[in-house]
């Protein structure tokens, strides 16, 4: 067989494929002849009463000289790192706005970081497409460092996104621009499966976000340049289990829902979207206008306790808090006084659902503390 033959049957074969996907996509959307806000509203449902005096910023944390990019909460609530441009994780004292430590990196362009689940250690990721762990008991070294106790490396693009597996300090999940994610074994420094890349159900863009499911840690959620999210079981690392579509754009971050049966998203489309586990359908779609003609992307989204409000941080300032029900935005922080003055890059709620914090490009980080909503949410 010539090869013009083969460029033939290989345009054929895509357009059957992409005519197959259409069918798919219409008949999905046939299936939905609802969604939540729709049927909430018909049931007389509104949305929840919530002002600025119910979500208040009690703290700004200052101290890194460049952009913040990713931060994460101890599972005690207490403390906060964050990572950023500067080239430096800072650990916080969220009570007393205190650092307890600054951890100088070896590559300056970090993009991710995260605290085990025993607090003791901390993960960063960025363009030298490595995960670095750090000791937060170890002794510095004769300049003032904290080493590196151990290093991931394995991933051929930067490293997006890390977490540890929920309750175990010796697994994490990486994902990358290599179009892949992966799973480690922290103690051995080894990878111990890939997930996505020369498989045909991986992702066929950078991932960019992954979030694990806290009632099966076996399985996690990944977000991507593709469109796509992706389910993925650790055990069945040659597959995807299931594939989500619906947006239009990057997917930049992905959190499971707090029953584990769902997820949420957030794209450069503008939109969040929720979607059920199970089924793989859209059960809503989360989409408000801006000010001026450009559309703003989502960076970051966090639920709530019950999962009734979801935190969504946008590249213009905005930080959305959306009543998931009825789809409704009940507060925008960044119309308040003391809002960020820059995309708010990475957002997270406490263990406790007490209290937000949100990082921005303006270089700070903030603490909102919750009023007499705190039974509520």
């Amino acid at each position: 067989m010539s090869v013009e033959e083969l460029k033939e049957r290989h345009l054929a074969a895509t357009e059957t494929l992409n005519n197959i996907k259409e069918r798919l996509k219409q008949k999905r959307v046939l299936l939905l002849d609802t969604d939540v806000a729709s049927h909430v509203r018909s049931q007389a449902r509104t949305a929840v009463s919530f002002g600025p005096t119910d979500l208040v910023c009690c703290r700004t944390l200052q101290g890194h000289t460049g952009k913040v990019y990713s931060l994460d909460w101890t599972p005690e609530k207490n403390r906060i790192v964050s990572a950023s441009q500067d080239g430096r994780l800072i650990v916080w004292n969220a009570l007393t706005s205190q650092k307890t430590h600054a951890i100088k990196l070896t590559c300056a362009w970090v993009m991710t970081c995260t605290f085990s689940p025993s607090s003791q250690f901390v993960a960063c990721g960025g363009l030298d497409s490595v995960c670095s762990i750090y000791n937060l008991s170890s002794p510095v070294d004769r300049d003032g460092n904290l080493p590196i106790a151990r290093t991931l490396s394995g991933h051929k693009g930067y490293v997006s996104s890390c977490q540890y597996v929920p309750r175990d300090d010796a697994h994490l999940i990486t994902s990358s621009g290599d179009q892949t994610c992966a799973l480690w074994d922290v103690t051995t420094g080894q990878r111990m499966s890939t997930l996505g890349g020369e498989f045909s159900s991986g992702h066929t863009g950078d991932v960019l976000s992954v979030s694990i499911n806290g009632s099966d840690t076996n399985m996690f959620i990944s977000g991507s340049c593709d469109t796509t999210v992706r389910l993925w079981d650790t055990r069945v690392a040659s597959r995807a289990v299931q594939t989500y579509h619906g947006h239009e754009g990057d997917v930049n971050t992905v959190k499971f829902f707090p029953d584990a049966q769902r997820f949420g998203t957030g794209s450069d489309d503008g939109t969040c979207r929720l979607f059920d586990m199970r089924t793989g359908h859209q059960l809503q779609v989360y989409n408000q206008q801006h000010g001026g003609d450009h559309v703003p992307t989502v960076t970051s989204i966090a639920f709530s306790i019950s999962g009734r409000l979801l935190f969504v941080g946008y590249s213009n300032g905005d930080c959305y808090v959306w009543d998931t029900l009825v789809a409704k935005v009940v507060l925008n922080l960044g119309s308040l006084q003391n809002s960020h003055d820059g995309r708010v890059s990475c957002l997270g709620l406490s263990a406790d659902g007490s209290a937000l914090c949100t990082g921005s490009w303006d270089k700070n980080l903030k603490i909102w503390s919750f009023g007499g909503h705190r039974k509520l949410i």
